[in-house]
């Protein structure tokens, strides 16, 4: 993201923790919340991937630091968070990004992999929110958490049952919890992307000839059906995520913003009319 498209510092003192800071949707949302002005703790299942997104960061100018650990862990995540509260005396803003890409239907995906799936995107979100939760209680503020979706969580998609599954059960955690957690100044809501092409050029480029393969193949055609003329970018998420982490959204809790240009809204038959890049 270019200084320029930077938001401003409405997030100045706050403390951030992004789950599965990846050098895709993860990473640019962490650069965006300390861009914002957040102290941010990048964590990551591979140590490498946490610790390449904090020294982007760091590298920057930025608060940092890398949390290699598995969020289905509860002790690893404990520790994580004590970690955070250690460093910068509280935390603020709670990123549920943590997943596992693993593609396949119901007749062929093994019930091992369906459990881990949901249980990293599912059951590392309960994880996390409880633990991230009881110390922003603890600290007597309030606090923001945000669970990142998909448009896979709103649409039935065949051979990706497991991912469509636990997406889609963010849906009514983030209601359930937000509810819960309403008397204590936290607000839960979601952030919906959707199929979307890496800023980092030779990522971006790997994920295109995916999207090409799939679309020639005549199984999914992502930016030919999108109403926009391009897929978003991870960049184009950061600006609604520090929104809903801000008191500029004060007054939402348990529902959803949706990034996806247009693809929900779309009805399906319709060949899109396209909008401007």
């Amino acid at each position: 993201m270019s200084p320029a498209a930077s938001p401003d510092r409405r997030l100045a003192g706050k403390v951030a923790l992004v789950t599965g800071a990846s050098a895709n949707i993860g990473g640019a949302l962490a650069l965006g919340l300390a861009q914002a002005g957040a102290a941010v703790a990048c964590n990551d299942l591979i140590p490498a991937t946490a610790t390449a997104s904090t020294a982007r960061l760091v590298e920057a100018g930025y608060d940092a630091m890398a949390l290699p650990f598995d969020v289905t862990d509860h002790d690893a995540a404990a520790a994580a968070v004590n970690q955070v509260v250690d460093r910068w005396g509280h935390i603020d803003i709670l990123v549920n990004n943590a997943v596992k890409f693993d593609q396949a239907g119901v007749l062929d995906m093994t019930v091992e992999r369906f459990r881990r799936q949901v249980d990293i995107i599912v059951g590392g979100a309960f994880i996390m929110t409880k633990l991230v939760a009881t110390a922003m209680i603890e600290q007597s503020g309030r606090g923001a958490i945000v669970n990142i979706l998909s448009t896979a969580a709103w649409q039935g998609q065949a051979g990706n049952v497991g991912y469509s599954t636990a997406k889609s059960a963010m849906i009514n955690f983030t209601r359930s919890v937000a509810m819960e957690l309403a008397p204590h100044g936290i607000r839960v809501n979601a952030l919906t992307p959707t199929a979307t092409i890496p800023d980092e050029p030779a990522l971006a480029a790997r994920t295109q000839a995916a999207f090409d393969s799939l679309a020639s193949a005549g199984r999914m055609d992502f930016a030919g059906l999108n109403p926009w003329e391009r897929l978003p970018t991870p960049a184009d998420y950061v600006a609604p995520l520090v929104f809903l982490c801000s008191e500029d959204s004060a007054m939402m809790t348990g529902t959803n913003l949706t990034v996806d240009g247009g693809a929900l809204a779309r009805y399906w038959p319709q060949i899109p009319a396209r909008g401007p890049r």
